[in-house]
Formats: C-alpha cells, structure tokens, sequence
C-alpha cells in the first residue's frame, strides 16, 4: 500500500449513550446471545457491578472484582481461571481502564464477546490496544479482537469520580487527542475527532471541577473522553504515551497522574515541530494550549511532578535512553538529552 493512502476503521460495534443507559446492559446481552456473564469491576465500581449482575438475573456467573492497572499476565492468569470455572461466555467490565484492559486480555485469550461501561475517561473502550505487563515491562497490543463490541456510556457512573481522579482521567483522554493531532498519517476523520475532543475536554472539564455533580457537563466531557479514545484507536501515538507507558509499566506509577503531569512538558517540545496539531489545538484553547493544558494540570489536589509521584531522580537518565533506543512516531526527532531535559522538567 502506498504511503499517501490512509484507512480508517471504527470501533466499537455499538455505542448506547445517555445518562441512565447502564440499564440496558441485560439488553445486550440478551442480544448476544450470551447464557453466562462474567463481570469485571474494580472495587471502586463495586456498588454497579452489584446492580447490573441483579439486572443479568440467571445470566450472572461471577464478579472478578480484582483488577490491576497495566493489566499484569498474572492478575489476568486469576480472572482466567474463574471465567473457565463458571463457564464464561460474555463479558461485562465496569470501571476505569484496568477493569476495561482486563476484559480486553480475557476476550483476546477466549473470543468471548465483550460489553464495556466505563466510569472514567481512560478511553481504552474505544480502541483495539491492550498494555500488558509481564516482570515489570510494559508491552502494547493492538488487534481488533480487543475492541468491545458494546460500549455503555452513563454520565450517572462518573459522578463518584472524586476531583483528583476526574481531573487527571480527563487528562489522560485529552492525551490521546493531542497525540493524534501530530500524527502525520491520521486521517481527516481522526483529526476531526481530536479537534472535538480537545474542545470538550477544555471547555467542559473546569465546569466538572467547579460543580462535580453538573450531570450534564459530565455528559460532555464524557462525549468528549470517547472521542477521543477514538483517535486513539486511529492514530499512531509519540512520545507522550511512550513515557506514560515506560514510567507506568517500569515503575508502577499510576496512569492517569502521569499522564496528566507529563502532557503540559510533551506539548511544549513537540508542538513546535507540528504547526497543524499547534494551530488546531489553538483555535480551541484561546491562543494557548500548552498554558492551557499547564494550568488544568495544575489544579490537581495530588502529585504534579514525577519526584512527588515517587520516581526518583536517578531513574530520568535510564528512562531517556530506553525512550531514545527505540522511539515511538513523533513529531520531532526523539534524543536522550532532550529527553532527560523534558523529564527533568516534569520531575
């Protein structure tokens, strides 16, 4: 295939959206076709898991209530070895993206259909990529078998999103947009959906902070945070998600925080090197969106630099290297220096 010749594909198969729609969960179901449910929740998704397994009636098999962020090989072997004890056919995750990704683990390793209700705004719903982690690597999958057929959107379920997480998550969903936007091969449709996403999550996320339980801001951002899990089912992701992905999987540290603490400094250096990405992101961001972003990032009530969030100063240099032997596509070319700089800067 040419080089000039793009292809955009869409997941998911079905979205239902609206503040209530986790009540059709049974529905869907039922359209599957499926006898023998499977519920993946955090614990922070406890209450709704409990409420839609009541809904499933004899459909419900079983809650894995245990799931880790980077999705860990044995954390997955566990869940596994339950959905084989209770003769899982389908899927039902509920939760941010460690309750999404291990769905996704389970479904690529059986081809059990999946119906996906996130409360967060990590996107992973919206893409066929997985990030798995085996002896502290982090390593990303992509492949349409990961992509859950049905994603449930409620606004309802993000209203127990306490500040920190909400800020930091919308972040993290506002990272997949920017990322997309400097993609060079991202097709029309895909830098559409990242000028939408970007607009949404900086208009809306400071109305969610001000007023956390303003159910229709909430819908928005969450519109929004879908969107752009979409680019990031379409588009090549750089250096930002390279970082998010080493820093998380190496040393454990949480996803959505380093996203958020990171993209203020990744913009800054590579958004210079994108004036497309740097003009879009502009004309939604009053002139500014490094400071923008910068200034969201700011208001978070937990860490907001790497040495808060408990990387230690000696790990910068090892982390540049790692990033610079082996690049993600970037907009601009990726160094050690440069990125020990930028690092330095987050730290």
């Amino acid at each position: 295939m040419g080089t000039d010749i793009h292809v955009h594909e869409v997941y998911a198969g079905r979205v239902l959206q609206g503040a209530g729609a986790r009540t059709l969960v049974p529905d869907e179901i039922e359209r599957l076709g499926a006898r023998r449910v499977l519920v993946v929740a955090a614990p922070s998704s406890a209450g709704t898991a409990q409420d839609v397994a009541t809904s499933l009636g004899d459909r419900y098999a079983a809650t894995f209530g245990r799931p880790v962020q980077h999705t860990p090989v044995e954390v997955t072997a566990q869940a596994l070895a339950l959905a084989r004890e209770v003769r899982a056919d389908a899927l039902v995750a509920i939760g941010g993206g460690s309750a999404i990704g291990l769905a996704k683990a389970l479904a690529v390793r059986t081809g059990m259909p999946q119906v996906a209700v996130p409360t967060t705004y990590a996107g992973s719903e919206a893409t066929p990529v997985l990030g798995e982690t085996e002896g502290g690597v982090k390593t990303t999958r992509r492949e349409p078998a990961l992509a859950p057929g049905t994603v449930v959107y409620d606004p309802e379920l993000t209203l127990s999103m306490p500040y920190g997480l909400t800020l930091t998550s919308a972040l993290n969903a506002l990272a997949h947009a920017v990322e997309a936007l400097w993609d060079a091969e991202a097709s029309a449709a895909t830098r559409a959906y990242g000028v939408e996403a970007a607009d949404g999550i900086l208009s809306a996320l400071p109305a969610v902070l001000d007023h956390l339980g303003d159910v229709g801001a909430r819908a928005r951002l969450q519109e929004a945070a879908w969107l752009a899990g979409a680019c990031l089912a379409q588009a090549r992701m750089g250096l930002h998600h390279q970082l998010a992905h080493v820093l998380g999987g190496t040393y454990g540290l949480p996803h959505a925080e380093l996203h958020a603490l990171l993209l203020a400094h990744v913009m800054r250096f590579d958004l210079p090197a994108a004036p497309d990405a740097a003009a879009r992101l502009a004309r939604v961001a009053a002139g500014d969106p490094v400071g923008a972003v910068a200034a969201l990032a700011a208001r978070h009530d937990g860490p907001t630099t790497l040495g808060a969030l408990g990387l230690p100063r000696t790990a910068l240099r090892e982390v540049a290297e790692r990033v610079a032997a082996a690049p993600y596509p970037n907009p601009r070319p990726v160094a050690a220096d440069e990125v020990e700089e930028l690092l330095l800067g987050a730290w």
